[in-house]
């Protein structure tokens, strides 16, 4: 057993992440960031659980952007295929759920 206080989690770079569990080939993992990602597509679902902070995710369908505003509290759910990027407001703290080895 293991107790993780997501909030003391610091990385040294943005989306730095803390390896939570590996299970059956889906990985969880505790991110801390200040900066956006990238866009990008997954093999693969994700999800992702705003535990501090506010998040903003962009996706991509067949060439039309939309935004969704996520805050503490919120979790996002992303079909396999689907680009996307994250852009933190400020620092935030995410939980990653997605198959091992996903960008």
């Amino acid at each position: 057993m293991t107790v993780i206080r997501s909030g003391e989690f610091r990385g040294t770079r943005a989306w730095a992440a803390q390896d939570i569990a590996a299970m059956n080939g889906v990985s969880v993992r505790l991110h801390w960031t200040d900066q956006p990602y990238r866009w990008h597509v997954n093999e693969g679902e994700e999800v992702f659980a705003v535990l501090q902070g506010e998040v903003e995710m962009r996706v991509r369908e067949q060439g039309v952007e939309q935004r969704h505003l996520l805050r503490a509290g919120d979790l996002f759910h992303v079909r396999e295929g689907c680009e996307h990027v994250a852009h933190p407001i400020g620092a935030a703290h995410v939980l990653v759920i997605e198959n091992e080895g996903s960008i």
